[in-house]
């Protein structure tokens, strides 16, 4: 299964210098989490719910700050032909809950989410119910407690 299978295409983009509230009114309009942040067509960072509360909100910051002061920048990002195995290791190893899906041109097309994997799970999408555990459990887990590196992640592993 590829990321193209279970992304939702097109998500909403930002730019640096839009501001914090600007982001958190797309984030509320769109009833999404995360918002991928492009500078003339190319994926830059990422500014998550989490990012406006922690970095901008709980710092002071005015509404009108620009969203280049909290973003993520340089996300990991996978191409729409990235197997989800592929996805599901960059959201454990690095316990993200988002990936942008990027084109040749940094552009972001796409973004796979926990909760596209828990659909592609529970819509019989070759990711069994174990394998999305698996990543919740490592994206959740604190981050002085690192996970078993031994259990591998596999789409082709039944239960």
């Amino acid at each position: 299964m590829k990321a193209r299978d279970i992304m939702t295409a097109s998500p909403c983009t930002c730019s640096p210098s839009d501001s914090v509230q600007d982001v958190a009114r797309v984030m509320r309009d769109h009833d999404c989490g995360a918002v991928p942040i492009e500078d003339k067509g190319r994926l830059v960072g990422i500014v998550t719910d989490r990012d406006l509360t922690v970095r901008a909100l709980a710092s002071g910051l005015d509404p009108e700050s620009r969203v280049a002061d909290v973003i993520s920048r340089e996300p990991s990002s996978v191409s729409a032909d990235s197997d989800v195995s592929e996805v599901e290791r960059i959201m454990s190893d690095q316990q993200i809950r988002r990936v942008p899906v990027i084109d040749a041109d940094k552009h972001c097309i796409g973004i796979v989410s926990q909760a596209d994997l828990a659909r592609a799970s529970f819509d019989g999408k070759n990711l069994s119910e174990h394998e999305f555990a698996l990543v919740v459990e490592r994206v959740s887990l604190p981050r002085n407690r690192p996970y078993d590196h031994n259990v591998k992640l596999n789409l082709e592993q039944p239960l």
